[in-house]
């Protein structure tokens, strides 16, 4: 059987980030793509110039019409922007057996913001009950949990866990907007804590990252790997996204990584 993994998010018109993102980690790592749409965005990689919300019985109808007849074995989740759009989400997949990666995209790279101020208690009371995995980077885990952004370790690891709290299986949190030269995640369980380190990689071309990675976690459990497995390959699959991004020169802003580094020959 194809493994098979669905994102639901925005569309990036730009192909850095959101639903064009996902498509192409997936890809990348060898799992077909589906996709549900909930909000279509005008960026590239300075600015994001205009939001259009899908309607909620929109984005339903994508979800019904992908989950009853593809054998999806992942699910990630991303831009949703509208408390509306959350509920309707919560609501399709409550009955839904496929794991969920949860990434509460918030911000854009470029600092517009993409998800309504009021839509940040409903991804909680929805869907972190729901989530198999959270990843948060510090200033997401920070508005979710009404705290100022952790800056030491023990603050992540704090934040970390009383997200958990809150009703996901696990919750990665993500270092990359913190400072040093290197950058550390944590993947936080009731019973377990993995450390995730990695040289801090000095480029401006991050537009996506945190799609690509969540959306890699998601290639992983589709096909079958268990949660740490998946994000330990993640995290190493997006490394060398990120150490590969400044050979696509893509605009004049934050670029994309290179999803397809391990692949493409053109720039060898």
């Amino acid at each position: 059987m194809t493994a098979i993994a669905l994102t639901i998010a925005g569309s990036d018109s730009g192909g850095g980030a959101g639903i064009q993102a996902d498509l192409k980690a997936f890809s990348a790592l060898g799992v077909y793509g589906a996709s549900v749409i909930t909000a279509i965005t005008a960026q590239n990689t300075q600015t994001v110039t205009a939001v259009q919300k899908v309607a909620t019985n929109v984005v339903a109808a994508q979800i019904n019409a992908i989950l009853d007849d593809l054998a999806v074995n992942a699910i990630k989740i991303g831009m949703l922007s509208s408390p509306e759009i959350i509920a309707t989400v919560a609501t399709q997949l409550k009955d839904c057996c496929a794991p969920i990666v949860l990434d509460p995209v918030m911000v854009a790279k470029s600092g517009d913001a993409l998800l309504q101020p009021e839509a940040a208690s409903t991804l909680i009371t929805d869907l972190l009950p729901i989530a198999t995995v959270l990843t948060p980077n510090l200033p997401e885990a920070a508005r979710l949990l009404g705290q100022p952004v952790a800056v030491t370790t023990d603050q992540m690891l704090v934040q970390g866990t009383a997200l958990l709290a809150l009703g996901p299986k696990a919750v990665l949190m993500k270092g990359g907007h913190a400072d040093g030269p290197f950058c550390t995640d944590f993947l936080i369980t009731k019973d377990n804590l993995v450390e995730l380190t990695a040289p801090r990689i000095a480029t401006g071309n991050t537009h996506g990252t945190g799609c690509t990675l969540s959306a890699s976690i998601a290639a992983g459990l589709a096909k079958g790997q268990g949660l740490e497995s998946s994000v330990r390959y993640a995290h190493s699959y997006l490394q060398g996204a990120i150490a590969q991004a400044d050979k696509l020169n893509i605009g004049s802003g934050h670029g994309p990584v290179h999803h397809f580094y391990q692949v493409w020959k053109t720039h060898d």
